[in-house]
């Protein structure tokens, strides 16, 4: 199937080819066609499948004929501000030849702004489930029009406990609304709240095809403690293949701390996670986008909806709490058709988690023995401590532009555009492999 084939608004199409996208993924091909004839539908797939063209493209295809006075008619709910921030740029993308007003509502955000969106009319709400129950309350934002309703990434607002305010938000929308349940996973909790919030809904599901991407290079390195887990941090860090990398930690502290430590050392590094205000994770994004940083110390709050082409490592300093997580962190990597790499460092106590991992993606981990590490005593602490007094004065720098190392990441742009097997082509020929595979993040 081609997008050709299925019968778009000729302004959304023409958005799409202006992309160089001609066909749909699996679950763009089976959703599209389906939302477009009024069904109710429930999708589950992989990250990076292409869900979020799966329902934008769709819901500007109805925005399209539409009449009449403005009012919101596409409301898009998801769990996080980052998620929140790609549909919307989505949005403008594949209805940039279109004249719709989308608005973000999400926390952490001035409301100044969102309340001047709100006044100009919204044609499409992407927001977050908090906020959007927020505005209602003061009577800025009117839901009884909206005809679409989307929960996108419908298990994580489960797991984050949004879902009473989801259910909330879906009973101030008409009863005859069309809703749309995107989701990597459909267990049986989710499963009830469907039954309640869809009617006679179509099944899509995806989620058993093959998990990780299969240029995504899965390593596992076993550490006897966490002063072990620093040093073979810093071990990879000190490669110079390492281009740019996304470095998961458990906890928002650890991230902060990790941050700090890393650029103690001279290490261009940042921390990003649910505390800091909105505008400091978006400069934060950026900065590792633009090259400014080379390491992002992240929570799972980076695991979905961050979509940046060059980041060629992720490292999981320590494993997620879910197993669904280590899917989506290890596809922050690997995209636009480009080789990645995923480390994850393993105590002794994470065994059993690492094998619910494994059965989840169906296949095993590769160990990996580094005799060059081997001969390092990692069992001592690093010679660098943090102490709190350090954190907290370093602490605002970590949201700041980072003064990146620049013979370190200068070092390691030298030998990525010359290492083939990651490929990092210059603009030009970045064109020529986008041709020539077909294959663009979408």
């Amino acid at each position: 199937m081609l997008f050709s084939q299925l019968n778009l608004h000729p302004a959304i199409f023409k958005a799409i080819e202006a992309c160089g996208y001609t066909t749909p993924t699996p679950v763009q091909a089976k959703s599209i066609p389906s939302i477009l004839a009024g069904k109710d539908i429930i999708a589950s797939a992989q990250t990076g499948s292409g869900k979020t063209a799966a329902f934008v493209l769709p819901a500007l295809h109805h925005l399209s004929e539409k009449k009449g006075p403005r009012k919101p008619c596409i409301l898009i709910l998801t769990p996080t501000r980052e998620l929140a921030n790609q549909i919307t740029k989505a949005a403008n993308t594949y209805g940039k030849f279109l004249r719709f007003n989308i608005v973000s509502l999400v926390g952490g955000m001035p409301y100044h702004h969102q309340i001047k969106d709100l006044a100009r009319g919204a044609d499409i709400i992407v927001a977050t489930p908090g906020r959007l129950m927020d505005h209602w309350e003061n009577k800025r934002v009117d839901l009884s029009a909206i005809e679409m309703l989307v929960l996108d990434e419908a298990d994580r607002m489960l797991d984050m406990g949004f879902i009473d305010d989801v259910q909330a938000i879906a009973k101030l929308t008409p009863a005859h609304r069309q809703t749309l349940l995107f989701s990597a996973t459909v267990d049986k909790k989710l499963s009830k709240i469907t039954q309640q919030l869809l009617k006679n809904p179509q099944r899509i599901d995806l989620s058993q095809e093959k998990i990780s991407a299969p240029k995504i290079k899965q390593e596992l390195y076993k550490a006897n403690n966490a002063h072990h887990k620093t040093r073979l941090l810093k071990h990879f860090l000190n490669d110079a293949n390492i281009y740019k990398a996304i470095i998961f930690s458990a906890t928002k502290i650890n991230a902060d701390k990790l941050a700090n430590e890393l650029r103690n050392e001279g290490f261009s590094a940042a921390a990003l996670h649910g505390d800091l205000k909105q505008n400091v994770r978006n400069r934060t994004i950026e900065q590792l986008r633009h090259g400014k940083i080379q390491f992002l110390v992240a929570t799972d709050v980076a695991a979905r909806g961050i979509d940046i082409h060059d980041v060629t490592h992720v490292i999981n300093y320590d494993l997620p709490k879910f197993c669904e997580d280590y899917v989506h962190r290890i596809g922050r990597t690997g995209r636009a058709g480009k080789s990645g790499v995923a480390i994850s460092f393993v105590l002794p106590s994470d065994a059993k988690h690492l094998q619910r991992i494994e059965r989840y993606i169906g296949e095993r981990i590769k160990m990996v023995h580094n005799v060059e590490m081997d001969q390092a005593d990692f069992t001592k602490p690093s010679p660098v401590s943090i102490d709190k007094v350090s954190i907290q004065k370093n602490k605002s720098a970590a949201h700041h532009d980072a003064a990146p190392s620049k013979k370190k990441f200068s070092s390691a742009k030298k030998r990525w555009s010359s290492n083939d097997r990651y490929n990092k082509p210059s603009e030009k020929n970045n064109q020529r492999f986008q041709k020539k595979t077909g294959n663009k993040d979408r």
